[in-house]
């Protein structure tokens, strides 16, 4: 855990509410864009992360810092999203993968190519949205946030290799998934 976030904690701990309101302002665009990846609904992760938030205030004092604070947070928020994904399953368009992403515009590609690519990133993000929650968490924390393997294996309460299983069989789906949309020398 970084030194300010231990700090905070601990003075969160203590009852100080402006600690636990640094530790949200430092954590909540990354609850969110998790919660929002796993939820395909901004309203949706809006709910998610404001629940995950209120569940760590709650349970402050059950943190006695054996893990990171965010991927202790982070388990909070996947765990809260599963619950409502479970009571109620959203047959919504997944959100875009690059929300909180800004990439330089790329003055190359003609129209033909950007179409293409705009099909293929629908693609990849239907794909995305049509795993299994226990799938879809895994390539997000790994491949879509970039945490290490250790780090979302952690928040997912896994052993490695047990993460590492659910990655790759989640990176197979989508790539079964998306197949049609790579040139044939893309795909093996």
């Amino acid at each position: 855990m970084t030194d300010a976030d231990r700090d905070l904690v601990i003075r969160a701990q203590d009852g100080d509410r402006a600690a636990f309101e640094q530790l949200v302002r430092r954590h909540a665009d990354g609850v969110y864009a998790v919660a929002l990846r796993l939820a395909n609904d901004r309203h949706e992760a809006e709910e998610i992360t404001q629940e995950a938030f209120l569940r760590a205030w709650r349970g402050l004092c059950d943190f006695h810092g054996d893990s990171q604070f965010f991927t202790w947070l982070y388990r909070i928020a996947i765990n809260e999203a599963r619950r409502r994904t479970q009571r109620h399953p959203s047959p919504g368009v997944p959100a875009s993968l690059n929300e909180h992403h800004i990439d330089p515009p790329d003055p190359g590609p003609g129209p033909q190519r950007r179409a293409e690519h705009r099909e293929l990133r629908n693609a990849l993000q239907a794909a995305i949205g049509a795993l299994d929650p226990d799938y879809r968490a895994p390539l997000i924390l790994r491949d879509v946030e970039g945490l290490s393997t250790t780090q979302a294996a952690e928040i997912l309460g896994l052993g490695e290799a047990a993460f590492k299983s659910r990655l790759h069989r989640a990176r197979l789906a989508v790539r079964a998934a998306i197949a049609d949309h790579l040139p044939s020398d893309e795909t093996t």
